[in-house]
């Protein structure tokens, strides 16, 4: 498999590749690259229907430059704990920001949200954030008060009356059981419709079933929301299981 950068020519067979409505994972298998190298280069370069190949050619040859020009300090990366490698650090956190953004959430939004979830204290200030993804306090705070109303991030103070940004435990729980909530608001919307259009006509017939669809799935979900949250509060043992002998 290829390592490296992507080139020209690999940017313009995405670029094909997108038009004809092919698969992140497709398109990788023809290029013999990881899915997540594709996915991450479309989404960081205009998205699936905005992507061109040599705006993004332009736009990694600027991004290396702006390197090249940083001072040893910012180029470095963050020293780790636990003996991680902080190159696999950084690329995890790029990997993750990725699925990110692939799941809805805009690019300064994921960046935040990778970041406070791959620090083991699951918090750190504005100052903290802005040093880490070398961006304005501005930035953070925007895309900040965003999480916040997703409520995907919460506010706190520290001990020295700083307000710190904290990701939760209960992070997915809160995600799911919100999910919950707006299949609600459309079985409710669905239903007044089926008065509004007939039941038994076949607009009404759809929007009921698409009621007692949801109806079915959001029970379902918080039911096991609620059964698996412990699972979020569980620790897991750092030490891996003694070897047995054969």
């Amino acid at each position: 498999m290829p390592g490296g950068r992507l080139t020209q020519q690999e940017r313009q067979q995405i670029a094909l590749g997108l038009a004809d409505g092919l698969a992140y994972a497709e398109i990788a298998r023809g290029l013999d690259r990881p899915t997540s190298t594709i996915t991450r280069e479309v989404m960081r370069n205009g998205g699936p229907t905005g992507y061109r190949a040599d705006l993004a050619q332009r736009a990694t040859q600027q991004r290396t430059h702006r390197r090249r020009q940083a001072t040893p300090a910012e180029r470095q990366a963050l020293p780790q704990v636990h003996g991680r490698d902080p190159e696999a650090v950084r690329e995890y956190e790029e990997t993750l920001t990725t699925v990110y953004m692939t799941s809805g959430l805009p690019k300064m939004m994921a960046r935040v949200l990778s970041c406070l979830y791959t620090t083991d204290s699951g918090s750190l200030t504005a100052s903290e954030l802005a040093q880490r993804l070398q961006v304005s306090p501005a930035s953070v705070s925007k895309a900040v008060a965003l999480l916040e109303g997703l409520e995907l991030v919460r506010r706190v103070r520290d001990e020295r009356r700083r307000e710190r940004y904290v990701v939760d435990d209960d992070l997915w729980y809160q995600s799911m059981i919100r999910s919950a909530k707006d299949n609600a608001l459309l079985v409710e919307t669905a239903r007044k419709g089926v008065n509004i259009l007939g039941v038994g006509t076949p607009a009404g017939t759809r929007l009921e079933n698409t009621a007692r669809f949801l109806d079915f799935v959001t029970e379902a979900l918080i039911r096991a929301a609620e059964q698996a949250r412990a699972v979020l509060h569980s620790k897991v043992d750092a030490d891996p299981p003694a070897e047995r002998d054969s």
